[in-house]
């Protein structure tokens, strides 16, 4: 019946777009509209808008039907941490000398023990001061002048594999693709290629940091001994991270953001656990998790699976956090959103974080009132496109300015 109904009612939406009649478009005549417009398959659509104040659905379709999220899984990814770590929570990258320094000598390893922090020598924001200098120029303040030992790395913070086993092969050679570590620097990456083992591009640098200085290094496989605090790297503000994340839609960001998950409530850390954590938060908070799959944190993986009903929920829990409605990016103007409602009257009132892969386009975020406040949570998901992106993106742009007409 439901169907039916939708049938007629794009029917009369096309009459009147075709016989030039000015109609008052309801929103459920958009949705209808725009699931039957030639560049989706409406059996693979899914849309709920709801009004936050009154929590009442304005317009809705497949709303219970699970799919492919992508990337506006890092909404879930970041609510969820941004609730069990608070928006201060920041990372500790710390290193240490396990030997004692005799005439300038340290008689043991230098020991650097990674937090996860994903913007460590980062070059995207939030930027920090330069880890590699800062550890160096920690051991010149300890008069070190040789380390008989070696540069250790310990990255156990994470366990479990860096790349989810669901992840396309094909993507896993590319920055976007490269895995989440313990230990993560510059991106894991070098320019648009992944880099499997940032530990060993540290221990290059530092190395070579520490020659310009005079230090040299011995290399001699000492035992560790009891280790001392040389130097404590905090990263910025979780918020901060989380921001740059979603306008970003920063995939290595995600993923060391969902693997926190499970240490900002003092449990180890595995791809599996956080993903157990962050369904538990959600279920408890009485969000529609029926058909909902996590398996990762940025969506990478096509094997996730989330309902339009279930985000929505989501969004509506976040919607009083001016903090995390500040992370997606606001329409004709930010991110991923910077040409999207251009020039219309939801330009700077929407904000949405996007989701695309490969016949898939994702949005999820809010409509705003004049004071950036959310008033409606929106929710799009489509996973069958056969249109071109740009058809596509203009079909949802259409449907959002008449369910928010102009005043």
């Amino acid at each position: 019946m439901k169907t039916y109904l939708l049938n007629i009612i794009s029917v009369l939406t096309a009459f009147c777009i075709s016989s030039g009649v000015i109609c008052a478009h309801a929103p459920e005549e958009a949705v209808a509209a725009f699931v039957h417009s030639p560049s989706v398959d409406s059996a693979k659509v899914a849309v709920m808008v709801r009004d936050l104040g009154s929590g009442n659905v304005v317009a809705s379709y497949n709303e219970d039907v699970p799919l492919v999220p992508a990337s506006i899984q890092k909404a879930v990814t970041t609510a969820t941490l941004l609730r069990t770590a608070g928006k201060d929570w920041a990372y500790h990258t710390k290193a240490y000398v396990d030997g004692d320094v005799e005439r300038g000598v340290l008689e043991g390893n230098v020991v650097v023990v990674g937090s996860g922090d994903p913007t460590l020598n980062s070059s995207k924001l939030p930027l920090t001061p330069d880890f590699v200098a800062d550890v160096a120029s920690a051991l010149r303040t300890k008069g070190i002048d040789s380390i008989a030992g070696k540069i250790r790395v310990d990255g156990s913070v994470f366990k479990g594999p860096a790349v989810p086993p669901s992840w396309a092969s094909g993507d896993l050679r590319h920055a976007y693709g490269t895995g989440c570590h313990g230990f993560n620097f510059q991106n894991n990456a070098s320019g648009k290629s992944s880099v499997s083992d940032p530990a060993a591009v540290f221990v290059s640098k530092l190395k070579a940091a520490l020659a310009g200085m005079g230090i040299r290094i011995g290399g001699n496989g000492l035992d560790s001994g009891r280790r001392r605090l040389v130097f404590d790297h905090r990263s910025a503000p979780l918020d901060e991270i989380m921001r740059s994340c979603m306008m970003r839609s920063d995939n290595l960001y995600a993923e060391a953001l969902m693997r926190t998950i499970p240490l900002s409530v003092g449990k180890e850390s595995t791809p599996e656990k956080a993903a157990e954590i962050e369904y538990d938060f959600w279920k408890r908070k009485r969000a529609d998790t029926d058909g909902v799959k996590i398996v990762d944190g940025s969506g990478l993986s096509r094997s996730n699976r989330t309902t339009a009903s279930f985000m929505a929920d989501v969004l509506e829990e976040m919607g009083g956090d001016a903090y995390y409605a500040s992370f997606f990016p606001l329409a004709g103007r930010e991110g991923t959103l910077k040409r999207f409602l251009c020039g219309t009257h939801l330009e700077e009132y929407v904000a949405l974080k996007t989701g695309s892969m490969s016949g898939i386009q994702c949005y999820a975020g809010y409509k705003l009132d004049d004071d950036y406040v959310p008033t409606h949570s929106i929710v799009i998901i489509i996973n069958g496109m056969k249109g071109g992106r740009g058809a596509v993106r203009s079909e949802v742009e259409k449907m959002l300015l008449s369910i928010f007409p102009e005043p």
